[in-house]
């Protein structure tokens, strides 16, 4: 592992301060505790826990590459013509292994992992609140190993012996900047890191209580949601359908209600209630990412970089609370019709998709679900209710109880002011899952992880380049190489097919 970047990036995470609730104003910062020292009390691993979630939030991590790449790798995004030069070559498909991407991400992420295992692996005897704590860090863990073994592997799906990425879960304070800890591994098998993924999430959910402090912090539920995320993209859809269930059942999440839709994406404050957001990264005025924010590569006060497909946004109807929101009334407000009777219903937050205009681009369509691009940027969904929802459908459908199946998507449409969907069975049932994914979770990153781990060609839109405009199932460029330098670094350590020199 190449030490220097491994510095950097704890470096730039230690400089940044965890989120907390008033109750943990008064601890030290959690840099009080370096990565090099070993954890020796309750209070101590708090402060590491803040270290921990502050890893997640720069801009290579969850702070804007992750959720971007994951449409503008698809067909729900492109970069526009006129742009500031970010994400060109994901926009082409000609990432190298010496791209920056990778190593931003790789390095973020084992990052993450190495603040997890300082929590997981401090031996300090158990209390509920210590409890907690690793629980919080089980998940961390292993939603960064998700993050990971998909974007530099195969998907499970499809080769689950394939090589996957490194697994370390022990930490060494004799050399803490070291994740190998004084190795030099090879990469354990796709199979064998899902193990690792469905056992840190089971051990999460076992060691958490069900309190929900809020939305910022790790929690029983969402661990439990996450782990029936990783089920899906194992192909296990009975286990992805009981731990998906589970939280239907029992966790007290809801989808946020129609009248709150807008003002719910315009928030820029961490849920206290269990309205649709489980889990989410969190910024503020003071501990944000600045203009490499998410918002600043959708929005045209920023980068607006981005845009959304015109395909994309066909597929919302004339009155979905998700699409563009056309009616106006007399007086200039705006206003849906409710799909279940008729009712007009007034809207006075922005809509989540705006046209306008963007270089030669007219219309352009623009992501709205990240409104703000200075001071308190916006949170950034790590996992909603309504994937849970979606992840229940797909499963009960492909388990064979399709009427359940259409029962949850119908949940879902009703929530969105969506045309209610009847009569659907078999493959058009899954197609209008898959179709009400890419809807609901435009803009979140989960569009170009559907159709990898369904093994579905890309056919990408008119907007995007014509060179791309379709990426088959057997393309190498689908998965990213493993950094150049981590390949320098450790001679036992395999490159993707397709990127060696």
């Amino acid at each position: 592992m190449n030490k220097k970047l491994i510095y950097m990036s704890l470096l730039s995470a230690t400089m940044l301060l965890g989120s907390c609730g008033e109750d943990f104003l008064e601890q030290e910062p959690y840099d009080a505790v370096p990565v090099g020292e070993a954890i020796n009390s309750p209070a101590e691993l708090q402060t590491a826990v803040f270290g921990m979630y502050a890893s997640l939030r720069t801009a290579d991590a969850y702070g804007r590459t992750i959720p971007v790449l994951g449409d503008l790798m698809a067909d729900n995004t492109y970069v526009a013509p006129l742009n500031s030069g970010r994400y060109l070559v994901q926009n082409v498909y000609r990432t190298e292994a010496v791209t920056g991407e990778p190593r931003e991400i790789w390095t973020a992420l084992y990052a993450s992992i190495l603040r997890a295992n300082q929590i997981i692996n401090a031996d300090i005897p158990s209390t509920p609140v210590v409890e907690q704590l690793k629980g919080e860090a089980y998940a961390v863990r292993a939603l960064a190993y998700h993050e990971l073994v998909k974007f530099f592997a195969q998907p499970f799906t499809v080769a689950p012996n394939a090589p996957g990425v490194p697994i370390i879960t022990e930490f060494d304070p004799e050399n803490p900047t070291d994740y190998y800890v004084g190795s030099q591994p090879s990469r354990n098998s796709v199979a064998e890191v899902y193990e690792l993924i469905i056992s840190d999430y089971q051990t999460a959910y076992e060691l958490m209580e069900g309190n929900f402090v809020n939305s910022s912090y790790m929690n029983k539920w969402a661990a439990r949601a996450l782990q029936a995320r990783a089920y899906l993209f194992m192909g296990a859809y009975e286990e992805a359908e009981e731990a998906a269930l589970d939280v239907v059942t029992n966790s007290g999440f809801e989808l946020v209600e129609l009248d709150g839709f807008l003002d719910y994406w315009a928030s820029r404050t961490p849920s206290s209630a269990k309205e649709e957001t489980l889990f989410e990264i969190s910024y503020d005025d003071i501990d944000n990412v600045g203009t490499n924010a998410l918002a600043n590569i959708y929005n045209q006060a920023g980068y607006g970089d981005i845009l959304a497909t015109e395909e994309l946004v066909s597929l919302y109807g004339e009155n979905d609370i998700r699409g563009i929101i056309p009616n106006v009334d007399d007086e200039g407000a705006r206003y849906i019709v409710d799909e279940t009777d008729g009712d007009t219903i007034n809207i006075t937050a922005a809509p989540v998709i705006l046209v306008g205009a963007r270089g030669n681009v007219e219309p352009a369509y623009i992501n709205n679900k990240y409104q703000y691009v200075s001071g308190d940027r916006n949170e950034v969904k790590v996992i909603r209710y309504a994937e849970v929802l979606l992840i229940l459908a797909e499963a009960y459908a492909r388990t064979g109880e399709e009427a359940k199946a259409l029962e949850i998507l119908n949940e879902l449409a009703e929530a969105r002011n969506a045309a209610p969907l009847v009569g659907l069975a078999g493959d058009e049932l899954l197609e209008a899952i898959i179709v009400e994914r890419r809807k609901e979770l435009a803009f979140e990153g989960h569009r170009f992880w559907t159709l990898a781990r369904l093994n579905l060609p890309i056919e990408r839109e008119p907007e995007q380049p014509a060179s791309t405009a379709l990426i088959e199932v057997g393309n190498f460029r689908r998965i990213f190489p493993i950094p150049q330098a981590e390949i320098d670094a450790n001679p036992n350590i395999e490159q993707n097919p397709g990127y060696g020199l």
